[in-house]
């Protein structure tokens, strides 16, 4: 199926760009987005996700602002021109590969509307791979890259507009794509997951205004890294000034973390991550959490709007809660991402922090699968 993108020098296998180089149901190209006021009116995320096996596309803008969670959540079948990212009147659109991307959301039925910006502050950062087995089968194969930017535009709730400058609006992107487990739950005889089921992720991007520091690991259930990645990169006041690589880039020789939980549940109260270059030289930094986003409020962990869910044709629903009335160690909402207030020397900047732990995880004092923390 000849297609759009089949008239640019791009392509990676014999077959046109439509068609995926695997037949894994779940490969998988996807956009993600944050961005917050400086002063912590509020926190928003996007998620934009093409599952061309699945026959899928969908879309989430979600905002928290005066202590409430907004999400707007659309889903279409996928259009096989990869082009067309749009799903009904959401839409984003690269105005300029690594520099510019424009986030739409036209008015409709939910009440949440935007149109934002993001502006890159950073070179975009290539992750360690993303590599997991469930039983001697690879679920998870992927790549990504993480981008600082900042947001200009608005958005608007119930009617009431906030507008978004980019003197005071911060965040970043990622983009990854290749297979991980998402839509439906297959059938046949379920899988072990090495025998026993839990995952922990911590995920930390951070804006120091002249650097950023980006962290993220996945552990065993002993608290044994199978991923770890760290970085420290310059940041730049315009896309102009970011150059096309970054001679500067420095990854970190190794990184070490430590979760501080609040009682009774599994998110942070606070964090360090100390990140160690060749040399020896370490940079501590201590994170101190303003906002939470319940991630299921761009499809993550949703009981119904999850990631490459067939909902027909075109489906679109909104919903809201409060976010001092969730149930924290509901399954749902042990996914999250706070933003934080860093330090580092004599550095402070903002940024996020993801956790997700589920099962045992010892260094935590986890031992079973939705235990709080005492």
């Amino acid at each position: 199926m000849i297609t759009s993108f089949d008239d640019y020098c791009i392509h990676q296998t014999h077959e046109p760009v439509a068609q995926p180089s695997q037949s894994d149901r779940n490969f998988y190209d996807r956009y993600w987005f944050n961005g917050f006021d400086t002063g912590g009116a509020f926190l928003f995320e996007i998620g934009f996700g093409l599952y061309p096996n699945r026959r899928v596309m969908d879309g989430h803008f979600s905002v928290v602002v005066d202590g409430v969670q907004h999400s707007f959540h659309g889903s279409r079948r996928a259009p096989a021109d990869r082009a067309q990212t749009v799903v009904g009147p959401f839409a984003v659109e690269v105005q300029e590969p690594l520099r510019r991307v424009r986030v739409r959301l036209a008015p409709n039925e939910t009440g949440i509307e935007c149109d934002l910006l993001f502006a890159a502050r950073s070179v975009p950062v290539e992750e360690p791979k993303n590599l997991m087995f469930d039983d001697g089968r690879l679920i998870m194969h992927n790549s990504r890259f993480t981008q600082f930017g900042c947001w200009s535009g608005w958005f608007k709730v119930g009617g009431v507009r906030h507008e978004v400058r980019a003197e005071q609006s911060l965040g970043a992107r990622d983009k990854s794509w290749g297979v991980r487990p998402v839509g439906e739950p297959e059938g046949g005889a379920p899988g072990k997951l090495n025998g026993e089921p839990g995952v922990y992720w911590v995920w930390s991007p951070i804006d120091f205004g002249d650097v950023a520091t980006q962290f993220n690991t996945f552990e065993d259930r002993d608290g044994h890294p199978t991923q770890l990645g760290a970085c420290m990169v310059p940041v730049y006041g315009a896309p102009e000034l970011v150059p096309a690589e970054e001679p500067a880039l420095q990854h970190m020789q190794t990184a070490r973390h430590r979760i501080h939980w609040a009682s009774g549940t599994r998110r942070a109260s606070g964090a360090e991550i100390t990140l160690v270059e060749a040399s020896g030289t370490e940079h501590r930094i201590t994170l101190e959490p303003v906002l939470a986003f319940q991630m299921k409020g761009i499809g993550y962990s949703h009981p119904s709007w999850g990631h490459g869910i067939w909902k027909g044709e075109e489906a679109i629903a909104g919903e809201s809660w409060r976010m001092d009335e969730i149930d924290p160690l509901d399954y749902t909402n042990i996914h999250v991402h706070q933003l934080v207030r860093a330090r580092m020397g004599e550095r402070v900047g903002l940024g996020t922090l993801e956790t997700i732990c589920i099962g045992r995880h010892a260094p935590s004092g986890f031992t079973t699968f939705f235990d709080g923390a005492p």
